[in-house]
């Protein structure tokens, strides 16, 4: 019979959550996860696996509970709200808390050296994984009429996930909700729309 675990893995998750997203994936070391944890490094291998497992799960539980503005935003009837939409979520999530300030999904990939290259191309297919379902709505909009035959949904929706992560690099080195909103304003100012 195996032995009982000793701790919650769902708050050892979401502990090891809040250090990823406050160190970054490199940043986070084994001696932050565990006492983040509360738990010593053979039961968080037990429970995870390696670093990069436990990341990945993370990942997963941070795109669920902090990213939903994602698929909320994709529903949004215009293509202009799409945008709106994700950027206010954007702003509001990497600006909510001074010690988690930024994006995980980009905090965990700013300073990842080639020890980290499998990491790196984690973060790499989620984002493109946002990008592609942007693309595929913008698809949509214009095929609905909602966006210019002059559009071009593929650059639309890099566009948008360029601003989006510049914010998130700005709201980490400490920029203000307002100056981000005013950013987001200035990036839907050029906004297609038809005549």
């Amino acid at each position: 019979m195996g032995r009982h675990r000793e701790f919650d893995v769902e708050q050892a998750l979401d502990a090891a959550l809040c250090v990823f997203w406050r160190k970054g994936y490199e940043g986070a070391s084994y001696a932050d996860l565990t006492a983040a944890a509360g738990v010593e490094r053979p039961a968080l291998y037990a429970a995870f696996g390696n670093k990069e497992e436990l990341f990945r799960r993370v990942l997963a539980r941070y795109s669920e509970r902090y990213a939903a503005y994602v698929p909320a935003a994709l529903k949004m009837p215009t293509a202009r709200e799409v945008a709106e939409h994700i950027m206010a979520g954007a702003i509001e999530l990497t600006t909510r808390s001074a010690e988690h300030a930024g994006c995980l999904g980009i905090n965990g990939a700013l300073a990842a050296s080639d020890d980290a290259e499998d990491v790196r191309q984690i973060l790499i297919a989620w984002r493109a994984e946002a990008e592609i379902l942007l693309c595929q709505r913008f698809e949509r909009a214009q095929e609905d009429g909602d966006l210019p035959k002059s559009a071009k949904p593929d650059v639309l929706a890099a566009y948008l996930m360029s601003v989006l992560h510049g914010m998130a690099v700005q709201a980490k080195a400490g920029f203000s909700r307002e100056k981000l909103e005013a950013i987001a304003e200035q990036a839907l100012s050029t906004w297609p729309s038809n005549p």
